[in-house]
């Protein structure tokens, strides 16, 4: 233990003038109970995270043994990565910070304050996308196909709770909530379930089919008649959850409508004609398409963004099926995959396949200049790979 002529002491030798320090003086020792380095880890935390903890909510280290951790707030998801300092870090839980000493502890006050351990890096996190790939492939393990599918009386195969999800995936809670509804997924006996593509476009057709009969507008499609007509054809849960994926719910003098989303409908029409066709020619394509929606439907090009990939330079032009949501979620790959399927690439044909990667801070523009070199092609600015693709 060190008295006060020693430490005013030391203060001469360093040459540092009491009068500018404050009176008071801490003297750190190591407790016999120290933990060794490696054995404590420090996170150093954002503001918004920091309030987070201290209003009671929980942050989750997520990812399997192969996967590189995330740590997920409610709604947000961080990378970690650990971050090396040449300063040793002590943790000293009785240290009193200069404000907390103030300045009228007298000038003989000296505090002995023990170490409980020390650290040479600390975790660092960074705000990342969620990773949600993963998040399908699990659904689609086991991808609903209607009550009475051969599939769902004998499977055994994987079903998924919301906890299980959360398990497995890494992204926050509202990040998978969120991209579950981009996925229309359900909860059928507690489970989240896809419904297998074909006994989507059934249900939707059953929809559709029923509002030509009726002669309602698709501005207001009424939940009980459609519930009353078409549940002795398939549940009525499955029914009012394709209006909900396909549809706008509304309330109007007490009645629930829903007002049906031209645009996905058209996307929907135009993916099962596609998915399992090679190439398509593209005015072929446009002329079925427009016969196979429903009566007063409009369909357009743009609605396929991320969906098909139209080759203007082939002759006829052609349309293929090419699903953003089939491609690699980490940046690089996502690009190898689209070098591969097509050398070069205009900025608005590879924009709806790059739209999901870009952050607050990046992009699109950003990550082409990343990825892609660019060339001048008759005319046109074009985009090819910066490596070379296998």
């Amino acid at each position: 233990m060190r008295s006060r002529e020693e430490v005013d002491a030391t203060l001469h030798v360093a040459k540092l003038d009491p009068a500018e320090l404050l009176p008071a003086a801490q003297c750190l020792s190591f407790s016999a109970e120290a933990a060794d380095a490696g054995e404590c880890r420090l996170l150093q935390l954002e503001p918004e995270l920091c309030a987070e903890l201290e209003a009671g909510r929980s942050l989750v280290i997520r990812g399997d043994r192969d996967e590189h951790a995330v740590l997920c707030s409610k709604d947000k998801t961080y990378d970690m990565k650990i971050a090396d300092t040449s300063n040793t870090l002590l943790f000293i839980p009785g240290c009193e910070t200069p404000e907390q000493l103030g300045i009228n502890k007298t000038a003989s006050n000296i505090l002995y304050t023990q170490i409980a351990g020390f650290s040479n890096n600390y975790w660092e996190l960074r705000r990342c996308r969620p990773k949600l790939k993963k998040l399908k492939k699990l659904l689609m393990e086991n991808p609903y196909e209607g009550p009475d599918s051969e599939n769902e009386r004998s499977s055994t195969k994987s079903k998924y709770t919301t906890e299980e999800l959360l398990e497995q995936v890494q992204a926050s809670e509202e990040e998978i909530m969120d991209q579950l509804k981009v996925l229309k997924a359900c909860q059928i006996e507690g489970c989240w379930r896809i419904l297998d593509f074909d006994y989507e476009m059934k249900l939707l057709n059953h929809v559709t089919q029923l509002i030509y009969t009726e002669s309602w507008p698709f501005s207001k499609v009424p939940l009980s008649i459609c519930l009353q007509e078409l549940g002795p054809l398939e549940p009525k849960e499955m029914i009012e959850h394709i209006l909900v994926s396909y549809g706008k719910r509304y309330i109007d003098e007490g009645e629930t409508y829903f007002e049906m989303n031209e645009e996905k409908i058209c996307r929907a029409t135009a993916q099962m004609l596609l998915q399992n066709a090679v190439k398509f020619s593209l005015a072929e394509f446009q002329e079925v398409w427009q016969q196979s929606v429903p009566e007063g439907m409009t369909t357009r090009q743009d609605q396929l963004k991320g969906l098909a990939l139209v080759d203007k330079s082939s002759r006829p032009e052609t349309i293929s099926f090419l699903n953003v949501e089939d491609l690699p979620e980490d940046n690089q790959e996502r690009f190898n995959s689209l070098f591969a399927i097509r050398e070069k690439w205009t900025e608005a044909d590879i924009a709806p396949y790059i739209q999901d990667l870009c952050s607050e801070k990046q992009t699109i523009g950003t990550l082409l200049t990343k990825y892609a070199r660019s060339s001048v092609q008759n005319g046109l600015k074009v985009y090819n790979s910066r490596r070379p693709v296998s």
